[in-house]
């Protein structure tokens, strides 16, 4: 799964990539040049190796310095490989790879100008390319510092990068490198391997020197770690650099020197190690075992006779090695005189064969001391090391780059399904990489000896961070079981038969057991807490039903009009005891009925409430006829909505498998997603409007005035069920029915506390206040209102006339007709809210 993942991930970035290709048309302000090697094709891909050591500071030039034949065969062995493919019939047919090679000093800022020159294309090829080609994938780039440069810089524009020799474990970082692949080990297992060589020999005393950058610093922050485990201790951590000066290279020579160790592990690159080694030679410090890893311990460099007199029997880790024979015949060809616009070849050459090649037409300065070349020498009979091409380790890893990106590519184009197309290179290796971007580690453990006058990497065994399988066919996957073959052992499989939906396999993958059923039952804790609250809360409404009916003649219950408050309390012991039939096996019946009696039950609340809230803000111009009116439209309304949803698209039981692999989830599926949400829109719609009414009249007569209670009922009620909608469609399982109860009896408490306990707690505890106000007369000695209206009217103008209207003639109203608060308004400047 890991290998299909990645193939994926690969092939979505090239695809991303190649659209890069299609995109000319920009306005060049400067341009600047850097030698490179270079092909057209019809998919480019980019490489940047590190070809001179030497960074340069002028951008328009190069000044001439001898090439790193090490890294100067990296890029021959892209050149090789991109041209076997394009030679092959079968991968990437009618379709030719082009490439682009720069150099990068092995420095992560001149890495970075290489990368963002080759990504943008803004860098000429030549006078005939108008547009200059984008690469669809990067080859980059040894040093891990380069590699964390330039995966960092490119990663956010999906470009695929696949290095060859960077090891660093932070790399494996998907979150900062998520385009960033390798076909080298990570440092990860590298840190374990030297730890558990050092542990098997029982060093406990050794000194550490480390490249001083991103390399050597996470190495060795991860083998500490490592042989800590084993009560290795560390006697000092010395730090070099290529480019430091002498002196900071003897203060690690002098650290040396003055130490007790006998083991030193060496986790540095070729580069930064090989001038301290000179000096380590040249005062003949011998007598320590080295411990070296893979960036130095087979480079040519310092695999010499005049270098072992010091570091004779070194011992380290490289990867594994794959000869390529093919190889050799492409490398002896290499000529200035083929492409004298090739860039580094006339380095090469000059290093190789001890002479300048000089073209046709070139002019030769006088004053140089380099000797000339003829023009008849050769590169077929040379026998230095570049041409060994029978035990090639990191050049392997440049080949199995240009394939992998390869057989992304031909998996994109001819939209071959991911997996089903082995990735194999031309020696039947496989490619491919894990979650982070990584191959499987496997070392080969070397030791350096000297054979013949020669320094030899010799094989001494093997480390693995996988181990092998031995089956006689391939496991099963999940969900999944084996058919036996008839005549073979049991452990034989002839294919892997997919289980029923409603079956697993089991932790053999031998037979298909039945999935555990789950839905929300009265057993289980969450069920047993619903059905508690649910009942307490009818159980509350029920009592204040028979409180009010017990002190029906009180002033409080007269005031807040017992109709519409018994309908309201009516409406909410329903309201409690619906999340009861979200309890238990969903069958068609209750499917039904739990959506449509929540529905029916909460718009019938609401319209109660709205009732009662309509009726303080007109001051009493609705009588009991048109609040039964009021109630019952509203209502029906919410009926209507609920048949036609149970006619057209009723709700039903439904078997849901998308939450887990091993069981069923039983849930009461909508049917229709609209109209679940066009009843919760109505009862929202009808809260909207009763907290509205209600904040307008919040500020009447406190004694009998429920208006502002009723607001804080509304508040409470839209806060629950807006925070309700993204948790219930967020809740997996049957925790979208818990979350519907806890809506549902959370609404209902808030209601029944906030419109009820203040009557209850005057009723119960404060008595005192449960009395008529008293009666105010004008100087005529009338009543101001008609004996018709009840206590509220009546308090009503009694507060008005006190607060607002002292002085004025209230004879206005004869109480023919039913108080209209804002029929005020003309007679005093007043705000009534």
């Amino acid at each position: 799964m890991q290998r299909k993942h990645s193939e994926s991930y690969i092939i979505f970035l090239c695809f991303s990539a190649l659209n890069l290709n299609t995109v000319c048309g920009y306005e060049r302000f400067g341009s600047f040049t850097m030698p490179s090697l270079f092909k057209q094709g019809d998919i480019m891909i980019g490489g940047i190796f590190p070809v001179f050591l030497k960074e340069i500071f002028n951008i328009s030039t190069y000044e001439r310095k001898p090439p790193e034949v090490r890294s100067f065969r990296w890029t021959q062995v892209m050149i090789f490989s991109v041209e076997e493919i394009n030679k092959d019939a079968s991968l990437l047919p009618n379709i030719s790879l082009g490439y682009r090679i720069l150099n990068s000093c092995a420095s992560p800022t001149s890495a970075l100008r290489a990368a963002l020159t080759l990504a943008s294309g803004l860098e000429e090829i030549s006078s005939t390319s108008p547009c200059p080609p984008a690469i669809s994938a990067l080859i980059a780039e040894s040093g891990s510092s380069q590699s964390i440069a330039v995966a960092g810089a490119l990663g956010p524009f999906q470009l695929p990068i696949i290095s060859y020799f960077s090891t660093c474990a932070c790399l494996s970082n998907r979150v900062k490198y998520p385009t960033f692949f390798r076909t080298i080990p990570s440092d990860y297992f590298q840190a374990k391997a030297l730890a558990a060589l050092i542990n098997h020999f029982g060093w406990q005393w050794i000194g550490v020197i480390q490249s001083d950058n991103d390399y050597g610093r996470n190495g060795v922050l991860a083998f500490t770690a490592e042989v800590k485990k084993f009560g290795v201790c560390i006697a000092f951590v010395g730090a070099i650099l290529r480019t430091y000066t002498m002196d900071k290279i003897l203060d690690v020579l002098e650290m040396i020197k003055q130490s007790t160790v006998k083991v030193i592990l060496a986790f540095v690159q070729e580069g930064d190690f090989y001038p301290l080694m000179k000096e380590i030679v040249k005062q003949n410090i011998t007598g320590i075992q080295w411990i070296a890893t893979e960036a130095w311990i087979t480079a040519p460099r310092p695999s010499t006779p005049e270098i072992y007199q010091a570091f004779g029997g070194t011992l380290g880790f490289v990867m594994q090695k794959m000869a390529m024979p093919n190889l050799q015949s492409f490398l002896t060809s290499i000529s200035p005189y083929k492409d004298p616009s090739a860039a580094f070849v006339r380095d090469f050459w000059e290093v190789m064969v001890g002479c300048r090649p000089v073209l046709p037409g070139e002019h030769i300065d006088s004053e140089t001391t380099n000797k000339i070349c003829t023009g008849n020498e050769t590169l077929m009979n040379s026998q230095d090391v570049f041409f060994n091409v029978t035990e090639l380790r990191d050049p392997y890893n440049v080949y199995k780059s240009v394939y992998a990106i390869a057989h992304a590519l031909h998996q994109l184009v001819f939209c071959q399904p991911v997996g089903e197309t082995t990735v194999k290179n031309q020696f039947g290796d496989n490619v491919f990489f894990d979650k982070n971007g990584d191959p499987p580690a496997y070392y080969d453990i070397i030791n350096w000896q000297l054979i013949n006058g020669q320094v030899k990497h010799v094989t001494l065994g093997h480390f693995v961070s996988i181990i092998p399988t031995s089956l006689c066919s391939n496991v099963c996957p999940i969900g999944t079981r084996k058919a036996q073959i008839k005549g073979k052992p049991t452990c034989c499989a002839t294919e892997c038969t997919p289980c029923p939906q409603e079956y697993w396999s089991n932790d053999r993958k031998d037979e298909c057991f039945p999935k555990t059923i789950e839905f929300l039952t009265y057993q289980e804790p969450m069920g047993i807490a619903v059905t508690v609250v649910s009942l307490l809360g009818a159980s509350l409404s029920l009592a204040t039903v028979i409180g009010f009916i017990y002190y029906k003649e009180t002033p409080v219950i007269k005031a807040s009009n017992s109709e519409l408050s018994c309908f309201l309390l009516f409406s909410l012991l329903l309201c409690f005891l619906c999340p009861l039939t979200f309890i238990g096996r969903p069958t068609v019946w209750t499917c039904m009925l739990r959506h449509t009696a929540f529905a029916v039950t909460f718009a019938l609340c609401i319209s109660c409430v709205l009732g009662k809230t309509i009726v303080v803000v007109t001051a009493f111009r609705f009588g009991p006829t048109q609040q039964r009116i009021i109630v019952c439209s509203c209502t029906v309304i919410q009926i209507v909505i609920c048949m036609l949803w149970l006619n057209l698209i009723p709700p039903f039981p439904d078997m849901v498998f998308r939450y887990s692999n091993k069981k069923i989830v039983l849930e009461c599926n909508p049917g229709s997603e609209a109209a679940f949400y066009a009843v919760l829109g109505y009862i929202g719609l009808l809260a909207v409007i009763c907290l509205v009414l209600a904040f307008l009249a919040r500020k009447l007569p406190d004694n009998f005035n429920e208006a502002k209670f009723i607001t804080f009922s509304m508040l409470i009620f839209c806060s629950v069920w807006i925070t309700f909608i993204p948790a219930y469609i967020s809740s997996p399982g049957k925790f979208t029915v818990a979350v519907e109860t806890f809506a549902i009896l959370s609404s209902a408490f808030g209601l029944l506390i906030c419109i009820f306990l203040p009557k209850c707690y005057i009723i119960l505890i404060k008595p005192e206040k449960n009395k008529p106000p008293k009666k105010h007369h004008r100087a005529s000695g009338k009543k101001y209102v008609n004996p018709r209206n009840n206590d509220l009217q009546k308090s009503v103008l009694v507060y008005l006339e006190k607060e607002y209207f002292e002085g004025v003639d209230l004879s206005y109203f004869d109480g023919q007709k039913p108080l209209n608060l804002f029929e005020l308004a003309p007679h005093k400047k007043i705000t009534l809210m």
